[in-house]
């Protein structure tokens, strides 16, 4: 064999598609920002704030221990002292998921705690908004956000007064929807309709858009990109799409379900939440038990 096929001919590889007005190859930026979880133990030096903020702690992870499918338990935290309040909110952090309800009741606010399967509510109420509650919650997903996420239930709408030219697949796909809708019951599976790979124009996305309408409920899941969850105004039906990490759209689809699972904490995560909690009070009690302001 000749000797000079053990080189790449000149011309190719690497670098070689490098132009006068090109001075660098230009690649296609990967998705980041996975969340990891990562302890953390508040630092706290008044013993009363310690103490409040231990009690809270333990009772939480009590609870998280003793939770078991379907339940929500609720520990209200908006009579702790300002200090120990805020060493709560740094004891639990920030987790994946957020959502925020508004209805005539008022706005509810939650944000999932580092720890999957504990919530933190903070609701609002009164003329202004001014009396606030707030609380925490075990489960897999809060559930009085479910209860109030769609409006009474109202009659189908008639299509057929509202298509414009245009529509081709959103009467079938309205006519499936609302089928599962008023036939659901909490034993069902989840159902999925894939917009990304059912075709449509933007005549037939109007037209379900108006048709199914907004319900008072949005979700985002950030993980591994985002996840954007809306109810609509049709009980059990769910608007769910999913962004990567530079927020392009890659999956849309409308579920019908009792709530999507990409919002919810699994029966394992809340168990582990349980673990990780223990271990941090275990900390925070022995920090508390050691002298202060003592040398090595």
């Amino acid at each position: 064999m000749s000797a000079s096929f053990m080189f790449p001919p000149s011309g190719f590889g690497p670098g070689s598609q490098i132009g006068q007005d090109d001075e660098e190859l230009n690649y296609l930026a990967m998705p980041s920002g996975v969340h990891v979880y990562e302890p953390h133990v508040p630092e706290i030096d008044d013993p009363a704030t310690m103490a409040a903020t231990l009690v809270f702690l333990d009772e939480l992870q009590e609870q998280a221990q003793a939770w078991r499918v379907g339940d929500a338990r609720l520990l209200p935290r908006h009579n702790l002292a300002p200090a120990a309040g805020a060493a709560v909110n740094d004891a639990l952090g920030e987790g994946e998921v957020s959502a925020r309800l508004e209805d005539a009741a008022g706005l509810v606010e939650v944000q999932e705690t580092v720890f999957a399967g504990i919530w933190a509510l903070r609701a609002y109420g009164g003329p202004q908004g001014q009396d606030m509650r707030e609380q925490v919650e075990v489960s897999a997903f809060p559930k009085a956000l479910l209860a109030r996420a769609f409006p009474p239930r109202r009659a189908r709408p008639d299509m057929a007064t509202d298509m414009a030219d245009g529509v081709v697949n959103a009467p079938a796909i309205l006519t499936e929807l609302f089928d599962r809708s008023e036939n659901w019951h909490p034993r069902s599976s989840p159902h999925v309709v894939n917009l990304s790979l059912l075709p449509h124009t933007p005549e037939d996305m109007a037209l379900l858009e108006a048709s199914l309408g907004r319900g008072r409920l949005a979700i985002l899941s950030r993980g591994y990109g985002n996840c954007r969850i809306e109810a609509t105004a049709t009980p059990h039906v769910w608007r769910v799409r999913y962004f990567n990490s530079m927020d392009t759209l890659i999956l849309d689809t409308i579920e019908v379900s009792f709530v999507p699972e990409v919002a919810c904490a699994a029966v394992e995560d809340i168990a582990d939440s349980a673990a990780r909690l223990h271990e941090i009070c275990a900390v925070l009690r022995e920090e508390n038990a050691s002298p202060r302001g003592t040398q090595a």
